[in-house]
């Protein structure tokens, strides 16, 4: 009888344990939803853009470096969700198997969790740094708790890459040592 309970809970472990791994594909509606939602980011691109273009000569030239920042700021958006989608898919539910197709981006052969926290947090940085450009070009028009508040946000921003950069440089020091260390005693 003890046989028959540990086959059973063998089988049960089993099954918990495809469930568990199948249950990666719920985040596969997810990507599709950033897919969406880059969609909206390219007709925001577009319409303005087209209307730079259209009312250029009514603009001043720091309203055009503005609106010329903006469309920056929804590039750089679009390369942040590009990352997410792509790199999280990879990482988190299947692979692309891309290795032979000529335009797989350069960073996702060497793609993993920590990576890609590295990448958004960069990434961020620079949607930040945009933001903050903005505000100080139009700072006549901002509010002074305002223009500070978003210096502390981007100077967190700054800190949180760092103390991730250090945090993943320990980790992989440490773990090129223990495998020097484990070939010494093997």
């Amino acid at each position: 009888m003890n046989t028959v309970n540990k086959s059973d809970r063998n089988i049960s472990m089993a099954v918990m344990a495809q469930l568990i791994f199948m249950s990666r594909w719920l985040q596969a509606p997810l990507y599709l939803g950033l897919i969406a939602a880059q969609g909206v980011y390219v007709f925001l691109f577009v319409k303005e853009l087209l209307h730079l273009i259209a009312e250029a000569n009514a603009f001043s030239e720091s309203e055009i470096m503005l609106l010329v920042l903006g469309l920056i700021d929804v590039v750089m958006i679009a390369n942040l969700l590009i990352m997410v989608i792509i790199g999280g898919y990879e990482t988190f539910v299947s692979r692309l198997n891309l290795k032979e197709h000529p335009d797989q981006p350069q960073w996702l052969a060497h793609v993993n969790a920590t990576t890609m926290k590295i990448k958004l947090s960069m990434a961020l940085i620079g949607i930040s740094s945009i933001h903050l450009l903005k505000t100080f070009i139009n700072a006549e028009q901002m509010a002074n708790n305002t223009i500070k508040w978003q210096v502390i946000i981007h100077l967190t921003f700054l800190v949180s890459a760092i103390a991730m950069a250090i945090t993943d440089y320990i980790m992989n020091k440490s773990i090129a040592v223990s495998h020097q260390y484990g070939e010494r005693f093997e």
